[in-house]
């Protein structure tokens, strides 16, 4: 397969250093930015013969690099900055979407695309309405990373093996996502049946403000290696057409009574993108508060300029 990235910063560069290093597919990294992305392919390539890997990667500044490309991940954008929501960050990438989706449309108008540029929900659905593509075949990154963040802070507080735990957030990737103790299990039994609600509200408030406690550590930048991994994973099962179901923030059109939005939820990966939305069983406080989430969603896709 052909495995295009547009934008070689943090993200995208140890995307592309994943997905070579798994053998999905010949790679091609993009950036604006003058050499970066030919200086890190040419550095990630010189460790084919020590790795033993026969995948490699291009790079180059010419976005016509993903010509014919079978998936499309967009991490191209501004990062969010200490202090900078993800609203701010809303009519600027909007603008370099927009020259994205053109290119997409003319050279890998056959792919899968992926986007990762934030604020996450709203820029998918940006893209998704730009492209025109079938619904599946447009989806956000998200709540993957939500998911993997809520499993790590319950593998530390549980001292659980992390393999064990399956996660579960829904909603938006942003202060509003509803990680979901009931549909989180820890060697098959629910997060609210092995801990307290205190307990709870903690592991919650932390996978809410992982993010930004990341940037606010990091000082300049923000988290790049799970980013990248949870790329990978998407990129992982829609390459080998797993029907994985991972949480990606998906373009519903009735699913769990929303419509015409990109919100996370779970979905079946494979060779189509998000080819079916799993529809979960939720109590009225979930619904609530996936409604809640949805409609913070919403607030910033009237903002856009379609």
């Amino acid at each position: 397969m052909k495995i295009s990235i547009i934008g070689a910063g943090n993200v995208g560069g140890m995307a592309a250093e994943r997905i070579a290093a798994e053998g999905l597919g010949q790679i091609s990294l993009i950036d604006i930015a003058p050499k970066l992305a030919q200086a890190k392919a040419c550095d990630m390539d010189d460790s084919r013969y020590i790795l033993g890997r026969r995948s490699s990667v291009s790079g180059g500044e010419d976005i016509a690099g993903i010509q014919g490309s079978d998936i499309v991940v967009v991490t191209a954008g501004l990062a969010r900055k200490p202090g900078m929501t993800r609203e701010d960050l809303l009519q600027k990438n909007c603008s370099i979407l927009e020259g994205i989706a053109a290119q997409i449309q003319r050279r890998a108008p056959d792919a899968v695309v992926i986007v990762v540029t934030n604020p996450l929900d709203a820029m998918t659905f940006f893209l998704a309405r730009k492209l025109g593509f079938a619904r599946p075949r447009v989806f956000g990154m998200g709540i993957t990373l939500d998911a993997s963040r809520f499993a790590n802070l319950i593998s530390k507080k549980l001292s659980a093996d992390i393999t064990a735990i399956r996660a579960c957030v829904i909603g938006s990737h942003g202060e509003s996502m509803v990680p979901l103790p009931r549909f989180t299990t820890v060697n098959g039994t629910s997060l609210d049946r092995l801990v307290g609600e205190v307990d709870i509200r903690e592991l919650v408030s932390g996978t809410v403000n992982r993010g930004k406690e990341i940037v606010s550590l990091y000082g300049t930048g923000s988290a790049y290696y799970a980013p990248s991994a949870a790329i990978c994973q998407l990129v992982r099962a829609v390459a080998l057409d797993s029907k994985e179901t991972l949480g990606v923030s998906a373009f519903v059109n009735g699913e769990y009574g929303l419509k015409d939005i990109c919100v996370g939820l779970p979905c079946v990966i494979g060779r189509n993108g998000a080819e079916k939305v799993v529809e979960l069983d939720l109590n009225g406080r979930e619904k609530a508060q996936l409604t809640a989430s949805a409609d913070a969603i919403k607030e910033l896709i009237n903002l856009l300029k379609l």
